[in-house]
């Protein structure tokens, strides 16, 4: 209880705002009115009035009928746990795809309270809650409320469309695609920056990382790879940010390996790990080949802690990626996992060709070169797409 009330305030800190106060509501029957009990609700208006409080936030969904009724008692705005969430996003989003898809995910979750010609917007100011579309929007129709979601919906499968032909051209080359999951705050921005130097923001934050961001990673054989960093993930991630952002997390269904980046120095690290499981179910991901990384060793006290988890998670991976500590290791097992993609090549390959040599070394991994007069003869494990071009003219 205590773990997720910590969560909770971390949601609220990342919009910049502070929880003043806090009420535990313990309900064995969700009220189709309140959700929880009127007297629960009265005495939150108290507390409201007594510290001055702007906003009343729950950690649950509240539907719109619930959500107007609470706002008549408490006498001030009431937002639920998925219009907070929105809120976090819509502040991070950075790029024009990523404010499209907030933008999108608020207005499905707005079409639904509407009423009447327009939104009720008695008690809508500043703070939480009011980030994204902007009031001229919100005060919007129900018909171009509408409008303005097929014409997001349009130009996102534009953006789609643009992404899955730079991942069929990927596809070509046999170049192998590894997403980076897991819980928000786990440090995969900091694993991405070590091992590609992308320069990805990695804050201790909730959700710093919003936009994905692609970068080529080299194996230990030589092998080239598409290192893939994501959106974290979180408890009852809300459904419209899963619609809104099915675009972005498709890479996560054409990825060739997940990996799962586990913050074992998190008490809740056994929840987390439950709760990014549950987001692959909700994208029909959860049977990828998912490589699990024990990160932040380096906050752990001693070893019988990261023992207690390998043996838990069998052929998971302990790593800092903060000190580096364990990368080597990563960056093997990644090259056994794709070994597949690699494909044995034993032949001459003549002088009028010599390009392709240098390409060899680039891109595979030799292992006996003897040189000819008439050219050079290779044995070596390279990209299939590269031992087709040079099968064409190579003699085995």
């Amino acid at each position: 209880m205590e773990d997720a009330q910590r969560e909770f305030h971390e949601l609220i800190h990342a919009t910049d705002c502070a929880s003043i106060s806090g009420v535990v509501c313990r309900i064995h029957r969700p009220s189709v009115t309140f959700l929880i009990g009127k007297g629960k609700v009265e005495e939150i208006a108290r507390r409201a009035e007594e510290e001055k409080a702007d906003v009343v936030v729950f950690n649950q969904s509240l539907s719109p009928a619930q959500q107007r009724n609470i706002e008549e008692i408490v006498g001030i705005k009431t937002i639920d746990r998925t219009q907070l969430i929105l809120d976090i996003f819509a502040k991070r989003a950075q790029s024009r795809e990523g404010k499209l898809q907030v933008e999108l995910a608020q207005l499905q979750y707005l079409l639904p309270r509407l009423m009447g010609q327009g939104i009720i917007l008695s008690r809508l100011g500043g703070g939480i809650g009011t980030r994204g579309p902007g009031e001229q929007k919100l005060e919007m129709d129900r018909r171009r409320i509408r409008n303005r979601i097929n014409r997001i919906q349009k130009e996102l499968k534009e953006v789609e469309a643009r992404r899955l032909a730079t991942q069929q051209k990927r596809q070509r080359y046999d170049i192998p695609t590894v997403v980076l999951i897991g819980y928000t705050n786990a440090g995969k921005s900091t694993l991405m920056n070590s091992l590609t130097q992308a320069g990805v923001l990695a804050k201790d934050q909730m959700f710093s990382t919003l936009d994905p961001v692609s970068r080529r990673l080299i194996l230990p054989n030589h092998q080239p790879v598409v290192l893939v960093d994501t959106v974290g993930f979180i408890h009852d991630l809300p459904h419209h940010l899963i619609e809104a952002f099915k675009a972005t997390l498709e890479g996560v269904r054409r990825a060739d390996v997940l990996l799962h980046v586990l913050d074992i120095s998190h008490p809740l690290a056994r929840e987390h790990h439950e709760a990014v499981y549950e987001v692959l179910k909700q994208i029909e991901s959860s049977e990828k080949n998912v490589i699990t990384l024990l990160n932040k060793i380096d906050l752990v006290d001693g070893r019988d802690r990261i023992d207690q988890f390998q043996k838990e998670f069998i052929g998971s991976i302990p790593i800092s990626a903060k000190t580096g500590e364990g990368a080597e290791l990563l960056l093997q097992m990644l090259a056994h996992h794709l070994s597949e993609h690699m494909v044995l090549l034993k032949c001459m390959i003549p002088t009028s060709h010599m390009r392709f040599i240098s390409k060899v070394y680039e891109e595979g991994q030799v292992f006996y070169r003897e040189d000819g007069l008439d050219g050079i003869w290779l044995e070596a494990r390279v990209p299939a797409h590269l031992a087709n071009q040079i099968k064409v003219f190579a003699t085995e």
